[in-house]
């Protein structure tokens, strides 16, 4: 059974959803579901915290606006309103749409301790967060575009 929780959301238009809230539920998939689902590329990224390679990614230099949804459960994630250029090749972005949409995990992988970020829904692998000065969080929400579908629309 799914748990749901309304989440505000803090854009003005979004995509067909009259509604100002977005349901956030628990999807539990087994590891054969997911293969089933995504592709070998997205399963790395989303369920074993895959990274992709720099500059060589879908989203990193998009400039339209829309939506990115999560790849793993299509949860609306992060608006073009709030993506920037860090100049580091990866989509990054200085907060979600709501912070209730997205968790934050440590990762003590590698010999060091950063922040990692999964969709709140379905506990896929986005990406890290770093500390970052010039924008309003000073943060940045650095994604793989392979965890993310985007959506060009009016926002």
């Amino acid at each position: 059974m799914t748990q749901v929780e309304e989440v505000p959301v803090q854009t003005q238009k979004y995509d067909s959803v009259k509604a100002d809230t977005i349901e956030v539920g628990n999807i539990t998939r087994s590891k054969a579901e997911w293969k089933q689902l995504l592709s070998s590329e997205e399963y790395h990224i989303l369920r074993e915290a895959g990274t992709e390679p720099a500059f060589r990614n879908a989203y990193y230099n998009n400039k339209k606006e829309g939506i990115y949804y999560c790849g793993g459960c299509s949860l609306p994630l992060y608006s073009s309103n709030t993506k920037f250029d860090s100049g580091t090749g990866w989509p990054s972005f200085y907060a979600p749409i709501d912070p209730k949409l997205v968790k934050r995990k440590v990762d003590r992988r590698y010999g060091m301790e950063r922040v990692e970020v999964v969709c709140a829904q379905c506990g896929s692998h986005l990406g890290h967060i770093f500390p970052y000065e010039g924008v309003p969080t000073e943060e940045r929400h650095c994604l793989n575009s392979l965890a993310l579908d985007f959506k060009q629309m009016d926002i």
